[in-house]
């Protein structure tokens, strides 16, 4: 599985950004939302380094296995959560469609199969580089 990520991941076009916009920190329960129909449906795994949230560790473990909607990870991750050193794998079927990054509570990286949905974040993130 982590072999058929990383074949996945090479083949993605990918975007980097803040996490950081003056005081504003921009949190997964957002990006998911400017993901909008593209986001909708995926199956999203969740992996993490650190736990600063009680909901990190729920975050985790309901993700293990088969994943969970965009929906119910939407919800977990409502009201404000910020994670460091964190990465949600968007899988549509058996496919990896996107990979959301969080590197230290600083910096997004988000690749994905849809170049449409690098466009979205892109135009609601500002400083926003190719990788």
């Amino acid at each position: 599985m982590q072999r058929d990520i990383a074949v996945a991941r090479a083949t993605m076009k990918g975007i980097t950004f803040p996490a950081w916009h003056g005081d504003h920190y921009v949190t997964l329960a957002e990006l998911l939302v400017r993901l909008g129909s593209f986001g909708l449906d995926l199956t999203w795994r969740l992996e993490m380094d650190e736990f600063v949230d009680p909901r990190c560790r729920d975050l985790e473990r309901l993700s293990a296995g088969t994943g969970m909607d965009t929906l119910t990870l939407l919800s977990l991750t409502t009201p404000f959560l910020q994670l460091i050193n964190a990465e949600a794998h968007g899988f549509a079927g058996d496919d990896l469609a996107i990979v959301l990054t969080e590197h230290d509570s600083s910096l997004w990286d988000v690749r994905a199969a849809d170049v449409q949905a690098l466009n979205e974040l892109r135009t609601h993130c500002p400083g926003t580089e190719d990788l």
